[in-house]
């Protein structure tokens, strides 16, 4: 019994120090992070070096550009999100060579932002001018979609 005991006691110690050492890891990699939160999701600390997942927008930023009237083109992905994992290699190349700022907003971290746009599935993207949604394009699309979306907004 008292072996049992002693088995137990230390399988909680171990069980506790993983568990320490998890979220300690996940906080340091948090740190200094785009989205300007002290937690993320590890799907989101995965893209943090991510080239495709750069050029992230806050809410509160996106908000003002549209309130301001600029032009702005929002990809609304979510990191576990298997068509947004297949169409970000096609479309954020594609943005760069046509010279569009394809802003990016983690529906993950922000999930409320769907509501706000009305985003019902991912991935979304959607082009706004003068404070007005003009155009959207939804969910794993062919290339030549994507291609025509931008087109029509550059």
């Amino acid at each position: 019994m008292k072996k049992m005991l002693i088995f137990v006691i230390v399988l909680l110690v171990i069980f506790g120090a993983l568990f320490f050492v998890v979220n300690y890891q996940n906080e340091k990699a948090s740190e200094g992070n785009p989205y300007n939160k002290k937690t993320l999701d590890q799907a989101t600390i995965d893209q943090l070096d991510n080239p495709l997942y750069q050029n992230q927008i806050l809410p509160e930023e996106l908000a003002d550009k549209i309130e301001n009237g600029e032009s702005v083109t929002v990809y609304f992905y979510s990191p576990t999100c298997v068509y947004c994992q297949r169409t970000t290699p096609v479309v954020v190349p594609m943005t760069e060579d046509l010279g569009i700022d394809l802003v990016k907003l983690n529906l993950l971290e922000f999930q409320e932002q769907g509501q706000v746009y009305g985003i019902q599935s991912t991935p979304t993207i959607i082009h706004f001018e003068d404070g007005k949604e003009v155009n959207r394009v939804v969910g794993e699309q062919p290339e030549s979609t994507f291609e025509y979306f931008f087109n029509e907004i550059k």
